[in-house]
């Protein structure tokens, strides 16, 4: 299987220093990040760790439930899959993602809201991303047919 790079290059100290996230394996962009704008509730144009695992999630969420639906015997016809993650201050000190909202509406052939709800959850278990973020204290999932 492929490995998948990001790079950033970053200047100065944590408060008044910034940085450019590459996607080198697709080329596809540079975005620039900053610690002060990631802690705001404004991104003023910028991103964060926190917006690329949400886009991660999402994505790797909608593929994981396309798949389960398939395996259901049903067939996806759309789905507008949203991941809100959660910045909030570590207990043990600095900063920690301590939640994750799943939130996914369907327009599904071959499944009732019930296989659907049944093929959701299994996707959310089974997702890479998911797992790989199985640290985080709540990934909480809002599932339904459009």
């Amino acid at each position: 299987m492929p490995t998948r790079t990001a790079r950033t290059a970053w200047t100065g100290g944590l408060q008044d220093g910034s940085g450019q996230v590459e996607l080198t394996s697709s080329g596809v962009g540079k975005y620039d990040v900053s610690f002060p704008k990631r802690t705001a509730e404004s991104a003023d144009g910028t991103t964060s760790p926190e917006e690329l695992i949400a886009a991660a999630h999402s994505s790797c969420y909608a593929m994981a439930l396309s798949a389960q639906i398939g395996n259901a015997g049903g067939t996806p016809e759309s789905l507008d899959v949203t991941a809100d993650v959660t910045l909030a201050p570590d207990p043990a000190g600095g900063f920690r993602i301590n939640a994750i909202k799943l939130t996914v509406r369907g327009r599904v052939s071959g499944l009732d809201a019930d296989g659907f709800q049944a093929a959701a959850e299994a996707a959310k278990a089974g997702c890479p991303v998911s797992k790989a973020l199985a640290g985080v204290d709540t990934i909480s999932l809002d599932a339904a047919l459009a």
